[in-house]
């Protein structure tokens, strides 16, 4: 009973981006030649214009295909399909030139024409895709395209599932049945019915479409389990399962043979091979960038520093970084210089302050008032400031723009998946950082930088910096 409404979707959006693409074109086309009566830089008529970009269409088509556009785990979030629309496009008029230049075949009749293509190209597909979205959520709230659910298991996943899937109209699932002793943990008034097993449920809902079957609890009984990926497999209904450790499967998952063997290989973060060149050059370009458009703003806060106290203007600390490497962190100081690279129980003790430092660590290490900060230190570290010299640390490569929190080793020691954190390098600023941070405790940031190791990505990088520099220059969020 396999439902097709993704596919139909998927087709909608290829057409749709197609006639997305094809007018954006013609309205450069029409702003520049038609409109304007500037000179043309080349005689192209609009029947060789249209056809030209027609011929070149299933090319652009197949640019948005291979960044994934065409997948539910990229149209159905947000900001990830908005990145990668943009990147999209920008490749598909790069192609567009290239074309042109090979062939020496003159498409755009003015240099205008390729901008305005460009930038019309990714608003006319984002402004359908938006409407797209928006009509696939009213047909959600008339019941079409629904895909009919049933979970089998009792486990925390199972009310996880239940909670994440309840809004229908959102999701576009709902959970028709539950297989599973938790009926007694069901409030009455709920819309799902609960099975003491899968024979039962099956029995039950032979009248119902059944679309999807999640397992959320492997059966000891082989049996047991086979029964339930042989109906779904004779009836083609589509069949997924969560493991028994789930721990276990959320970093890179690679499915091969070995030595003719099926093998499942976990990697502790998906982080690896081509990932690390990407970040890493991505830390090189942009970390040099981001030095270079600091470097003046740098130059007057060393200044401020040094007028102030006279002190060194450079505060370095031992930090971790991957694979447990211990790496000197570069920051202005913010400390007052009789308090500089101290550790706070010494700083507190040599002020004769020992309640501050109780104060302190209840806080989640840190104070409202810490008496050894310094009034320009205070600044520096209200808007993050403080911590610009660690562009330093980023082209170096002790650490990378975007990770983990680099933490001094007693604080790490606290926490029992530190090898896994340290799986990546530490990052200058992180999910943690934008996430209002001084809102949460350790365990959460910690979980937050998990999150990150395990489940990485160019695009999430992306994200990160974005959200980053909105918080420094707005406020929107605190430091970590």
């Amino acid at each position: 009973m396999k439902n097709n409404t993704s596919t139909v979707y998927n087709v909608c959006l290829v057409i749709g981006d197609a006639l997305a693409v094809i007018l954006a074109f013609s309205v450069a086309y029409i702003l520049r030649v038609t409109v304007s009566h500037e000179p043309l830089s080349a005689s192209v008529g609009a029947e060789s214009y249209l056809y030209a970009l027609v011929s070149l269409l299933p090319f652009w088509i197949l640019i948005f295909a291979l960044l994934g556009l065409y997948q539910s785990r990229v149209y159905d979030k947000r900001f990830s399909e908005l990145g990668r629309l943009l990147v999209g496009s920008f490749i598909g008029i790069l192609f567009v030139i290239s074309y042109s230049y090979i062939t020496n075949t003159p498409i755009f009749p003015a240099r205008l024409v390729t901008a305005y293509s460009f930038g019309l190209g990714f608003f006319f597909v984002l402004l359908f895709r938006t409407i797209a979205r928006g009509i696939r959520r009213e047909l959600f709230s008339y019941g079409y395209s629904i895909n009919n659910t049933l979970l089998v298991g009792d486990t925390t996943t199972t009310h996880r599932l239940i909670d994440a899937l309840g809004n229908t109209k959102v999701t576009g699932y709902r959970v028709i049945g539950i297989v599973g002793g938790i009926k007694h943990r069901l409030q009455r008034d709920t819309p799902y019915k609960s099975f003491k097993n899968f024979a039962e449920a099956m029995d039950q809902l032979k009248n119902k479409q059944i679309h999807t079957i999640i397992q959320t609890e492997l059966y000891p009984e082989t049996e047991r389990n086979d029964e339930i990926l042989t109906y779904a497999q004779e009836h083609h209904i589509a069949y997924r399962f969560v493991p028994g450790n789930s721990e276990l499967f959320v970093g890179k998952i690679e499915v091969d043979l070995f030595h003719a063997v099926p093998i499942i290989a976990v990697h502790q973060t998906s982080l690896i091979g081509w990932g690390q060149v990407v970040k890493r050059m991505t830390d090189v370009v942009l970390g040099g960038l981001f030095l270079l458009l600091a470097s003046p703003f740098m130059l007057l806060i060393a200044l401020a520093i040094k007028l102030t106290d006279g002190g060194p203007v450079f505060f370095r600390h031992e930090r971790l970084s991957r694979y447990d490497s211990k790496v000197r962190i570069f920051k202005f100081r913010s400390n007052n210089i009789r308090y500089n690279g101290l550790e706070p129980e010494e700083a507190f003790a040599k002020m004769g302050r020992p309640d501050l430092l109780k104060e302190y660590r209840e806080n989640g290490d840190r104070l409202d008032k810490d008496p050894r900060v310094t009034t320009v230190g205070r600044f520096l570290r209200a808007a993050s400031l403080d911590e610009l010299p660690q562009l330093i640390n980023v082209i170096r490569g002790d650490i990378s723009l975007v990770g983990p929190r680099a933490l001094v080793a007693y604080e790490l020691d606290k926490y029992a998946q530190k090898n896994l954190i340290l799986s990546v390098k530490s990052g200058l600023t992180g999910l943690a950082q934008i996430s209002g941070v001084s809102d949460l405790s350790f365990e959460e940031r910690r979980k937050l930088d998990l999150y990150y190791v395990q489940n990485w990505s160019f695009w999430n990088d992306m994200v990160i910096l974005v959200k980053t520099i909105w918080v420094v220059l707005f406020h929107k969020g605190t430091r970590g």
